[in-house]
């Protein structure tokens, strides 16, 4: 698979098989994913890597600060802002009715919108869970850094037949991602995220989310 192909079909997969991943592709993965850019090649990032005991362990303890309303908000982390603009929370709420419409759960269905919100802390059943962070001290080039480095690792495992899943979702349940994984209080989460092999045969997986046309986005200057 070539790049353009890779960036092409790259999505974020909510249902995976069980299928191991062996720590040889993991690794492999990663040192792909190294050579990913950053500014002055500060390479600011930091993985933390779990399955079996540990990544249940985490599915358990964040389980339980879910259902007991414990978590905390984005804007506690200044990771997401309170209240979005339009053109922004237009597209969450297309590509998040877009998944719940794929998986049988009707607006008002809190229950069911909380069931499928929980299938995050699940890691939506993948063998491999992602953790990434940064350095607390350093700023927002360090975090536009991270996020190369987090688009490289998906890249790098579709090039190896594998596929991920980006999650802001353990954002505000993190504490029990840092206690089971230790990470230190100077490094920031950035994103989890599920790694494995797709489950063909999971209509969540036929989604693909739309993207803004490109004359909307784009600003050509100086060309004749």
């Amino acid at each position: 698979m070539d790049v353009l192909e890779a960036i092409q079909t790259r999505k974020s997969v909510r249902a995976f098989t069980p299928a191991p991943v062996p720590v040889e592709t993991i690794s492999k993965l990663l040192e792909i994913a190294q050579r990913a850019p950053s500014g002055t090649n500060t390479q600011p990032w930091h993985v933390y890597v779990c399955t079996g005991e540990v990544k249940r362990a985490i599915t358990a303890d964040v389980l339980d600060m879910a259902r007991a309303g414990a978590g905390k908000g984005y804007e506690d982390f200044d990771y997401y802002p309170a209240i979005w603009k339009e053109v922004h929370n237009s597209r969450r709420r297309e590509v998040g009715w877009s998944l719940y419409n794929l998986v049988g759960v009707e607006k008002g269905d809190r229950e069911g919108s909380a069931r499928q919100a929980m299938r995050n802390f699940l890691f939506f059943d993948a063998p491999v869970g992602i953790f990434v962070t940064v350095d607390s001290y350093l700023r927002l080039g360090s975090w536009s850094d991270t996020g190369m480095y987090i688009q490289t690792i998906m890249l790098a495992a579709k090039g190896l037949g594998l596929d991920t899943c980006p999650q802001a979702a353990w954002i505000p349940y993190q504490e029990p991602v840092r206690h089971h994984l230790g990470i230190p209080e100077d490094q920031s989460l950035v994103t989890g995220m599920s790694l494995g092999f797709a489950d063909p045969d999971k209509i969540e997986n036929t989604l693909v989310s739309e993207r803004e046309a490109v004359e909307n986005v784009v600003h050509y200057c100086g060309f004749e």
